[in-house]
């Protein structure tokens, strides 16, 4: 009885969005799975073809007006911070994934109003994985956050806390996938 009582006050504590099955998959990266070279940096000694994986999501929560979009390697060692990967913004609440290769640094692929934000790489787009030689393999995070805005108003030099703090601040809900990638 009493884990029964724990499980439907999991399923009460979670955000909506949450306990309505909003969801992020991938044709190119398996939740679980090691990410194919194919995915990862070409620069830092990595020789990966930086090709951003498609994404897709489903059952966003009501209220959605717009979706962003991060990647994090939590393990990265910096000191506490992990390493951002990719970050975008503003993308239209009627979306529901974006292609291989729209990361581009210039953004040419994704959708009008779509920005951006500077990775830990120094640069905007898909920044793949490129671990440290020798550390245990990495998770990365693809996360797609529901927005309750159908724009963030962040400034185009904005670091990619002050992005996730807006993003997180404008949450209706998230959905997640959790790769992992050592070298």
């Amino acid at each position: 009885m009493q884990r029964l009582f724990l499980a439907i006050a999991l399923i009460f504590s979670l955000p909506a969005s949450e306990a309505a099955g909003f969801t992020l998959n991938s044709p190119d990266i398996s939740a679980g799975k090691t990410i194919p070279t194919q995915y990862t940096y070409n620069g830092f000694g990595c020789t990966g073809s930086n090709v951003s994986p498609a994404l897709n999501w489903h059952n966003p929560p009501a209220g959605t007006q717009s979706f962003a979009i991060t990647v994090h390697d939590p393990d990265a060692p910096t000191g506490g911070a992990g390493w951002w990967h990719w970050i975008v913004i503003n993308l239209p609440a009627g979306m529901t994934g974006l292609a291989r290769g729209d990361g581009t640094a210039n953004g040419s692929h994704l959708p009008a109003g779509a920005q951006q934000i500077r990775t830990d790489f120094g640069t905007t787009g898909w920044g793949g994985p490129c671990p440290p030689v020798g550390d245990k393999p990495h998770h990365y995070h693809f996360t797609v956050y529901a927005l309750k805005v159908s724009h963030l108003d962040v400034p185009a030099n904005a670091t990619a806390s002050l992005a996730g703090f807006m993003i997180n601040q404008a949450a209706l809900g998230k959905a997640e996938l959790v790769a992992p990638y050592g070298r």
